[in-house]
């Protein structure tokens, strides 16, 4: 086990979002402000981990033949937790998060990790590789949601600051609304997808000339 290398994975080389373009549903719908953002990057985050801990726990005694339906029991007991804690504390972020909350049962980044990992793998391993790839998560979540926020509404820390309407940083009239529409999304996604690629294959030619030499 590499703890070093699933951390390097989960948040650049295997991101489940920038590389395994996993979950874009609710990472195009949701991010269009910070509190939105840290809301469910860390409500992944939280469900990933538990899920895998247990996936990986239960391993050996669910049968293969419905090992998804299982994953998904698994799933959607962590998911109605985090989504009964939301409403009890946060009921801001509950009612901005909306369906997605409930979705992520059938989040193609848990049922992922589940199926590829938790499920050929140890408890330890398996909850290091749900902080990874949650942690990987959320900082494109919340590098999409203060993007988009910033240059398509002219604030930051939506939610979060100023009575959650944000710090004004562009003056009214400036930012791109766009932006915050669902054509923003996909456009940022794009990019950010684009520059994750880029890194990527930038690092990987890199390693192979230091092999070569």
């Amino acid at each position: 086990m590499n703890i070093g290398k699933q951390f390097k994975e989960g948040l650049l080389l295997q991101n489940p979002v920038t590389v395994q373009l996993l979950g874009l549903c609710s990472v195009l719908a949701i991010s269009t402000t910070l509190f939105n953002g840290i809301g469910m990057g860390l409500s992944v985050l939280v469900i990933l981990t538990c899920s895998n801990i247990v996936i990986s726990l239960l391993r050996k005694i669910i049968p293969s033949k419905i090992r998804i339906a299982a994953f998904i029991v698994v799933i959607a007991s962590f998911v109605t937790i985090v989504d009964l804690l939301l409403k009890a504390y946060l009921p801001a972020l509950s009612e901005s998060l909306g369906v997605f909350i409930p979705l992520i049962v059938v989040n193609c980044i848990i049922l992922g990790r589940a199926e590829a990992f938790a499920y050929k793998n140890g408890v330890l391993a398996s909850a290091i590789d749900g902080v990874a790839q949650g942690l990987g998560y959320t900082v494109v979540l919340i590098i999409l949601c203060v993007f988009r926020e910033l240059f398509g509404n002219g604030t930051f820390g939506g939610g979060l600051l100023n009575g959650g309407d944000g710090i004004r940083i562009i003056p009214e009239g400036y930012p791109i609304l766009d932006l915050i529409l669902p054509v923003g999304g996909f456009l940022t996604c794009a990019f950010l997808i684009a520059l994750s690629q880029w890194l990527v294959a930038r690092m990987n030619a890199k390693k192979k000339e230091e092999v070569a030499e």
